[in-house]
């Protein structure tokens, strides 16, 4: 009877911790892997305006044009929380309306803004930035989570400093980036940070809304799941017990 009952505990242990490894891995595909490569360019990396996205939007006119009173001073935000761009990519202005602004970058977003209140105002300029960028940082890093992106963008370096470096369990040549490009959709390339000589600097670079993945290494996916296992091992013993009791007392 012991030997029954601890055979039933080591088959669902060893099966579960199989299936908890698995399972604890993120971004894991069971197609082969692409040898296909995108390259890396200034205009690739460039930021396009999506829907959802939230626009700060700065109005430069001629100060001694009064006529227009509704487009604010000199350099006045057009909304001090920003503008939020509607499920259709449009936005709505003072004075022009409805403008479409999702796909382009926010250089062109903000010319093609310049041009339509030309017809209002004297040499109008108009600064556009996007709020909301942002890069996720996951896996073995001390503070997984999201970073903020003030600019274009950003090197793994600076997104791994922000996140508080790889722990002591991350795979540091297996570092698997996840990035959606227009036109070639969700891809995932691997970096590896230990490897100085084939290290390229635009594999390093991270465009806005990139997932980052730092993946466990084998002893911390073996440590988590066999720790999801310890509590039925515990039942286990304590069914166990009087068992190995009576056995005792018996002899």
């Amino acid at each position: 009877m012991l030997k029954y009952i601890f055979s039933i505990g080591l088959a669902l242990m060893m099966g579960g911790c199989s299936t908890s490894s698995m399972n604890y891995e993120m971004l894991q595909s069971k197609k082969p892997k692409d040898s296909k490569t995108i390259k890396t360019t200034a205009a690739s990396i460039e930021y396009r305006i999506l829907p959802q996205d939230r626009l700060l939007v700065l109005l430069y006119k001629d100060p001694n044009q009064d006529s227009v009173e509704s487009t604010g001073d000199l350099g006045e935000s057009v909304a001090d929380n920003g503008i939020l761009v509607n499920a259709a990519g449009y936005i709505t202005l003072p004075l022009i309306g409805k403008v479409k602004v999702s796909g382009l970058t926010q250089t062109q977003a903000a010319d093609k803004i310049t041009n339509l209140y030309k017809k209002y105002l004297n040499t109008p300029s108009v600064y556009l930035e996007v709020m909301n960028k942002k890069i996720f940082v996951l896996g073995e890093v001390k503070n997984p989570g999201v970073v903020k992106l003030d600019r274009e963008k950003m090197t793994l370096f600076e997104a791994l400093a922000s996140a508080g470096d790889v722990t002591d369990y991350g795979q540091k040549d297996s570092i698997s980036i996840v990035s959606n490009i227009p036109g070639h959709g969700m891809v995932m390339r691997t970096v590896d940070l230990t490897d100085f000589d084939n290290m390229k600097y635009a594999d390093l670079m991270l465009r806005p809304n990139d997932i980052v993945y730092v993946r466990p290494d084998s002893w911390k996916q073996f440590k988590v799941a066999s720790g999801e296992f310890t509590a039925p091992f515990e039942t286990i013993t304590k069914i166990a017990a009087p068992f190995v009791t009576l056995k005792y007392l018996g002899d």
